[in-house]
């Protein structure tokens, strides 16, 4: 075979064997673009045995598609390897159902290479999602498990997007997200102790959108604000930084209530679901908790650790999805939007 692409040295232990040779020329076209993957996949990949799963499921998009494509890209050497047909994705419907995994308690008994084990709540319909990421921030009403209506999205940043610009903002360290929430959470209780005693707080940020008409939303200002507010103050000490980290995340997570809380009501929502990287935010999660409580209805949360992407996510979102693809079929769709049900 190192006739095929010396560039690569690929080693096949039987030259004669014609399929296998087929099926590295198919490799060397799949992943053309991508030597160093090609370089592993080739020397790997082929000897292993054929796995016992039904499908490949495979991020198709939202996303920057050069990043996408790698993960098609790869999917599609897969199902030439083993012919195993690939489920397209979305992204944020991943999000969404991941939410709905619930860990199964496994007795004390059970070896620990038996991994872990999910069960997938069966929610009541109509739901809505909140997702926050740092690259989307969406409300979502969901007739069922593939019919989506998006109510509302970010014009500009995404909160987890505006999180990171505000750490930056302060110096925190990326990404900023838990370095915004961990300075928040160390004066909060004092602050609402001054409160209480009607003192003034060091500054107020605004709430972008907080009561327009409709449900969608925008941060791009909140942190301009956070950057003009830093600008005024001649002296930056840990005490206000850590107080502009509290009202800025405060702020955000008011936003986000507020619109959650008018979509459940509009729509007359039975559930309440949230995902995306920035729900593992104590604060934000706290609020939607709330929420749900005053409203009598559920609320599903990923567990922290699942909030953020994960292939995790992307399996359960391929193991709902009733149609599979050849891997030719597959393109990378950096703008896919969730959809709603054909009507036919």
């Amino acid at each position: 075979a190192g006739g095929i692409d010396s560039r690569f040295k690929l080693k096949v232990m039987n030259e004669e064997d014609f399929n296998l040779k087929s099926l590295i020329l198919n490799l060397l076209t799949i992943l053309a673009r991508e030597p160093e993957l090609l370089k592993q996949f080739t020397e790997f990949v082929p000897k292993i045995e054929k796995p016992p799963i039904d499908k490949i499921a495979v991020t198709v998009g939202p996303g920057l598609e050069p990043a996408l494509w790698v993960g098609i890209n790869f999917a599609k050497a897969l199902f030439a390897t083993w012919n195993i047909p690939i489920t397209p994705t979305n992204h944020m419907e991943g999000h969404i159902i991941s939410a709905m995994a619930e860990k199964i308690k496994t007795p004390s008994f059970a070896k620990a290479t038996e991994g872990e084990q999910f069960s997938i709540l069966k929610p009541e319909f109509p739901a809505v999602a909140l997702l926050i990421s740092g690259g989307h921030t969406e409300l979502v009403l969901v007739k069922k498990l593939g019919d989506y209506e998006i109510l509302g999205e970010t014009r500009d940043d995404a909160a987890g997007e505006a999180f990171d610009k505000v750490a930056r903002i302060l110096g925190l360290p990326y990404p900023g997200g838990p370095q915004i929430a961990r300075l928040a959470e160390g004066v909060r209780n004092k602050l609402e102790e001054t409160r209480k005693q009607k003192r003034e707080t060091r500054l107020k940020l605004p709430r972008p959108m907080l009561k327009s008409n409709g449900f969608d939303f925008s941060f791009a200002g909140l942190k301009t604000a956070v950057l003009y507010k830093v600008k005024e103050i001649q002296q930056m000490t840990e005490e206000i930084k850590a107080e502009i980290a509290l009202e800025f995340e405060n702020a955000v997570t008011e936003v986000l209530a507020a619109k959650t809380r008018k979509a459940v009501e509009n729509f007359k929502a039975r559930t309440l679901i949230a995902g995306g990287g920035v729900i593992a935010n104590k604060h934000i999660r706290s609020e939607l908790e709330k929420l749900a409580r005053t409203k009598s209805i559920p609320l599903l949360l990923p567990e922290p650790r699942l909030a953020t992407d994960n292939a995790f996510m992307i399996a359960l979102a391929g193991s709902v999805s009733p149609e599979a693809a050849a891997g030719e079929e597959i393109k990378a769709l950096g703008t896919l939007k969730l959809k709603k049900l054909s009507s036919k």
